[in-house]
């Protein structure tokens, strides 16, 4: 499965691995869609203590690129990729932003699902450690490894739920072009505060928040993220609809994670990363 095994040098001069990643039954679960019939790198940075890793996806078709998308996911965001026995190992596969990351896939653009470092996969990820200056530089590390690879390449932030978190803090200390705070996490839970509205109007780039109307989990209410909004005078995309909802209401599977609307939600995202132009309304 590990096709390729490359190495490049870090800032601090240690040597990042990317390994090419074959598509097959084993790597895609099953024929998981994002492994078949696309093109999958995981780079691993290493730094004195720990690695931070990131899942490279893009079009095999395509040679030169100029978006790159980094991805937060959810709760508890410990994705834990690594390569066993020359496999794909990794968590949390039906996370919105993971199981969806092919539809983000216009020309030029690819994604990158950003893991916690690995100090951080065991226990809790806390948002304390999230706005540290050592978590601003682990993903500056994987920024420049990726960019170092593909290109010097325009970047948004993406989280979802609790990667909201991820993204905001991240996004202040390695500035992105622009973020995209999906199913935001506005209140606190096992391991934080949440987001808090300073925290966002902090940030100086554009900014889009993505919400359920009926997301359910009470620690994401659709209610709290129209008021921020409104009175930061970002857009806001509204999601309707869904099918097949099911689970916990704060799990991937729910309204939460825009279940059956996932492409449509995605594409209203690509959009106004394109044109800097939101659909308010989104769905079925």
């Amino acid at each position: 499965m590990g096709e390729g095994r490359k190495g490049s040098r870090n800032q601090a001069g240690v040597a990042a691995l990317a390994f090419a990643l074959a598509a097959s039954p084993a790597l895609g679960q099953g024929g998981d869609p994002n492994f078949t019939a696309f093109a999958n790198d995981l780079i691993v940075v290493p730094f004195k203590d720990h690695t931070i890793a990131g899942l490279v996806t893009r079009r095999p078709e395509d040679k030169k690129f100029t978006h790159a998308l980094a991805l937060f996911p959810g709760s508890p965001g410990q994705v834990k990729m690594q390569m066993q026995n020359g496999q794909l190992a990794m968590e949390q596969r039906g996370n919105f932003l993971i199981r969806a990351r092919r539809h983000f896939l216009d020309e030029g653009f690819l994604t990158v699902v950003i893991d916690a470092p690995s100090d951080q996969w065991f226990g809790l990820f806390r948002h304390e450690f999230r706005a540290s200056p050592r978590y601003g530089e682990d993903v500056k590390g994987l920024v420049d490894e990726v960019n170092k690879r593909y290109g010097d390449l325009d970047w948004t932030f993406i989280g979802t739920s609790e990667g909201s978190v991820s993204a905001v803090y991240a996004a202040r200390m390695v500035p992105p072009k622009r973020v995209v705070l999906s199913s935001s996490l506005t209140s606190s839970n096992y391991q934080g505060p949440g987001l808090r509205f300073s925290d966002v109007k902090a940030l100086t780039m554009p900014v889009l928040w993505v919400h359920h109307r009926r997301d359910p989990c009470r620690a994401t209410p659709y209610s709290t993220t129209k008021s921020w909004a409104g009175e930061l005078h970002e857009p806001l995309i509204t999601v309707t609809g869904s099918h097949n909802a099911r689970g916990d209401p704060c799990e991937v599977f729910s309204e939460h994670g825009y279940v059956g609307v996932e492409v449509k939600t995605v594409k209203a995202i690509v959009a106004w990363i394109r044109t800097g132009q939101a659909q308010e309304i989104v769905g079925d």
